[in-house]
């Protein structure tokens, strides 16, 4: 019988270790968008089109259902320019769901002779990594809650992506549905609280933060947003969710007080703490494994502004 025992326990490790992404798996994704060949993925330039449809690319490999249509890429306009969104479904036991969300451009080159790309790998690709890692994670998995996942276009001339794709009519029936958004935003180094650390914009307006620590797995922690007064839940894509009432935040692990990599040419893949990015994303997906719409349904309290 103890043999017997010891063997279950020992599948039931080489399963669960099994379900983990790999450290390779979210380097090659950070890697692809972050290539000199993506030229910064500025909005309006071929790169970034190509960079949206290699998200695409992703979701469908994951089994994603489109949000509406028959296509990932949901496009839009912005002073002439066509760009698109990306936005795929896992359909759960429930209609509630809960939505992913990381924004994919970034902007650009610049007219210097030596290194002239701003790679752009923290910011976002390691929330583009996030967001498609999670969508591996649950692939093959039933789930209580359903799941959405957004790539965002044009953050980086003020948010106009997720403010195109949140005012899509033909996406309210998917937007009424969810019931908190995790917008990933620069997730790339260690956090001033460490490993296995995040800090989340605007904590101070909802629990959502208070029931993910209470469900956290392997040590990981959500920690209050250490920087208040720079307003950060007011300038990321998550504000034009909150906008529509739904519960929405950034969670990030930059320090500003050392991000000298912050829209420069050296934020590219040499660094990321890839161990670090590739813990805290199975450590979220372990952690999102445990919610359902019984024990998760964060509210905001009276503090938060939906007028600005």
């Amino acid at each position: 019988m103890k043999k017997a025992i010891s063997i279950v326990l020992i599948a039931q490790s080489i399963f669960s270790f099994a379900q983990d992404i790999s450290k390779e798996r979210i380097v090659n994704i950070v890697s692809t968008l972050a290539s000199d060949e993506m030229k910064g993925r500025k909005f309006g330039m071929a790169e970034n089109d190509k960079a949206a449809e290699y998200i695409a690319s992703e979701f469908k490999k994951n089994n994603l259902d489109y949000c509406f249509g028959d296509s990932y890429l949901v496009p839009f306009e912005y002073k002439g320019k066509k760009g698109y969104n990306v936005c795929g479904i896992k359909k759960g036991k429930s209609q509630q769901s809960l939505a992913y969300s990381a924004h994919f451009d970034h902007i650009g080159t610049n007219n210097k002779e030596d290194d002239n790309i701003y790679n752009g790998a923290d910011d976002d690709a390691s929330g583009v990594a996030t967001v498609i890692g999670l969508a591996d994670y649950f692939k093959d998995k039933k789930t209580d809650f359903s799941m959405v996942f957004m790539a965002f276009n044009a953050e980086e001339i003020g948010l106009v992506g997720s403010k195109a794709l949140s005012e899509n009519q033909n996406l309210n029936p998917v937007f009424n549905n969810i019931k908190a958004l995790f917008n990933f935003e620069m997730l790339a180094t260690e956090s001033q609280f460490g490993k296995n650390a995040v800090f989340m914009t605007g904590d101070e307006f909802s629990d959502f933060d208070e029931l993910i620590n209470a469900n956290a797995v392997n040590g990981l922690k959500v920690y209050p947003d250490p920087y208040v007064g720079q307003q950060l839940f007011y300038r990321s894509d998550n504000v034009n969710f909150a906008k529509k009432k739904i519960i929405a935040h950034s969670i990030s692990t930059v320090d500003m007080n050392k991000a000298t990599h912050y829209h420069a040419v050296n934020d590219d893949i040499s660094i990321v703490d890839a161990d670090n990015l590739t813990n805290i994303i199975n450590n979220f997906a372990k952690t999102i494994e445990k919610l359902n719409t019984k024990n998760f349904q964060p509210k905001y309290n009276d503090k938060v502004k939906y007028d600005f």
